[in-house]
């Protein structure tokens, strides 16, 4: 799962790490530890939504994955539109000419940094 976080006054994202989703109790234990070190107090989550708007499977996914996160954390949890992020993190890679193997490193932590960027300019931020 890619994990991106703004700076203090809330204008910009930037990529932090990827964190593998399973086992779950060690991506909340990490979770939790940049909540901490980051002082975050707000969740961003991508929600996935087909190209017309509509919801899918992959969404009600997310959906559980919110409700078990609300219940191990305290800080408010929001969801967001995810479309196209992944695809335009890749373009921006494949632009700054990163390799293949190191793009896939790093698309889903720049992609978290696209959405929450997106989040961030939607507040007039």
């Amino acid at each position: 799962m890619g994990i991106a976080v703004s700076d203090e006054l809330k204008t910009i994202a930037q990529p932090l790490e990827f964190i593998p989703s399973q086992p779950f109790a060690a991506f909340l234990a990490r979770l939790k530890e940049i909540i901490r070190e980051k002082e975050i107090d707000l969740i961003l989550v991508g929600m996935p939504r087909n190209m017309d708007g509509s919801y899918g499977p992959a969404a009600l996914k997310v959906q559980e994955f919110v409700a078990v996160l609300k219940d191990a954390i305290t800080i408010p949890i929001k969801t967001w539109d995810e479309r196209l992020t992944s695809a335009q993190a890749n373009r921006f890679l494949i632009g700054a000419k990163v390799r293949r193997q190191r793009r896939k490193e790093t698309v889903d932590k720049t992609a978290a940094a696209l959405l929450l960027q997106s989040f961030l300019d939607s507040r007039g931020a």
